[in-house]
């Protein structure tokens, strides 16, 4: 008898100190899981500036470039052909400026002594000048050829990564034509949402991006007013985003609404025969009840169990019992 008032004794302690918990609905964020693509922020073709033959490729797919550098060297043949010939024609043309100059000098001395007349004179000067002035326009030229033979060089517009070369050393080009395409700026990742979920979308929303180095969050930036094919657009910013692969697919967690579900502490649980059992507190003491138990939920850093039946609002749970 003493043994057994002991027990008693010992139960109606441990339902004094258990700790309590009532059940009330919480809101609980819906995640919608999508693929997000990694961008480059920034997609600049370099370009051929003249037409021509690739002489030299200096880049392949992968490479870092510099702004400014040199990625392959373009050369057209006839423009140094019309450099030969403007240096040809320039060389006879200084020959006849020698010959003006003299017969213009030796002119001076004949109209000091008044041998000629002015008119003769004049004439020769008239052609000294008209030389030069030819001389002048031909170096003009040479130097607008000489320009496009330095434009031959195709440049990085951008610093970044080489994504795409789609020529090859021997290739012929014409003006405009794609040498490489550079992606910079950093990287962001681009999602195409289903349209049913747009309303629920807001710029600054939290999501959650998973792949093998874990977790990572991002911060939806901005989304595009124009839906194609049934797909919302919409970019995201993630600090520290895996930039080796642009195009690369990672799944993402985008929030798209909240409903009100009925969360109890992980340690409120206990198993037994197979099922899930939650105690709950009744005028007679506590009560093992069968409930069937959702996902886990983090909430403040401690894990909650969603119920989905088994228990009400206003339960008392028990969340400390033996």
């Amino acid at each position: 008898m003493r043994a057994l008032i002991a027990l008693c004794a010992t139960l109606f302690a441990s339902v004094v100190q258990a700790e309590t918990l009532e059940i009330s609905p919480q809101p609980m964020t819906i995640w919608k899981s999508v693929f997000g693509q990694v961008e480059a922020r920034v997609q600049i073709p370099a370009r051929a500036r003249i037409g021509g033959t690739i002489i030299e490729l200096g880049v392949t797919e992968g490479d870092r470039v510099e702004a400014g550098q040199q990625l392959a060297l373009i050369e057209d043949d006839k423009l140094q052909f019309q450099i030969d010939s403007l240096d040809a024609q320039l060389e006879a043309l200084n020959a006849q400026l020698v010959t003006a100059q003299s017969e213009l000098t030796r002119g001076d001395a004949l109209l000091e002594r008044g041998v000629i007349t002015t008119q003769a004179h004049e004439r020769l000067q008239t052609n000294v000048d008209v030389i030069a002035s030819n001389i002048s326009n031909l170096q003009a030229q040479r130097l607008v050829i000489e320009q496009q033979i330095s434009e031959g060089a195709v440049l990085a517009p951008e610093a970044g990564i080489v994504l795409s070369v789609p020529v090859s050393r021997g290739s012929v080009l014409t003006m405009g034509e794609t040498v490489a395409e550079i992606g910079g700026g950093g990287t962001f990742l681009r999602l195409s949402v289903p349209e049913r979920h747009a309303a629920d979308l807001a710029e600054g929303a939290e999501i959650v991006i998973t792949g093998s180095e874990g977790e990572q969050t991002g911060r939806l930036v901005k989304l595009y007013p124009l839906i194609a094919g049934g797909r919302l657009q919409a970019d995201v910013e993630v600090e520290g985003l895996d930039a080796r692969f642009v195009g690369r697919r990672v799944p993402v967690r985008l929030p798209v609404g909240t409903r009100e579900v009925i969360l109890v502490p992980e340690l409120a649980l206990s198993r037994a025969g197979g099922l899930d059992f939650v105690a709950v507190q009744t005028p007679e003491g506590p009560l093992e009840r069968v409930v069937v138990p959702g996902e886990t939920v983090l909430k403040d850093g401690a894990r909650f169990r969603e119920i989905l039946t088994g228990l009400n609002p206003g339960d008392v749970v028990v969340t400390d019992h033996e």
